[in-house]
């Protein structure tokens, strides 16, 4: 029964809603919809009609992640979730799915995948030393 409650908390948000999460988050401040199509477009090659758009929007929002707002005739879109802990959720998460909740299988995963420079394992080393401390 594990494996089917998994993913309720993170996997609730479709590829879409990921991406517009995504642009706001990484605006740091509420985006206005019209940019959102824009940025949709330059970064990640979605050409979105603004129905679209705002349709995703409504359904972030009724799952708790936007809020939007209007100034004139412009739509803002809000984040109401933290990025760091949807990440952190994320991750723990798919550790518990595919790797027995073992962090040591989600990072040989990524040595394997990712090439990791003398540096990133350097800070790596850091990181699990400090866990000493």
């Amino acid at each position: 029964s594990d494996i089917m409650e998994h993913g309720m908390i993170t996997r609730d948000l479709s590829d879409c809603e990921t991406l517009i999460m995504k642009i706001i988050w990484d605006a740091k401040e509420d985006v206005a919809v019209q940019e959102l199509i824009v940025r949709l477009r330059e970064r990640f090659g979605k050409d979105y009609a603004r129905t679209t758009v705002v349709t995703f929007l409504k359904k972030l929002s009724d799952k708790g992640y936007v809020s939007t707002y209007r100034i004139g005739r412009a739509s803002y879109a809000h984040a109401e979730k933290d990025e760091e802990h949807y990440k952190q959720q994320l991750l723990e998460d798919e550790t518990k799915f595919w790797f027995d909740g073992k962090p040591s299988g989600l990072v040989s995963a990524l040595c394997k995948t990712q090439s990791i420079s003398l540096e990133e394992a350097d800070k790596i080393r850091e990181m699990l030393n400090d866990l000493d401390g």
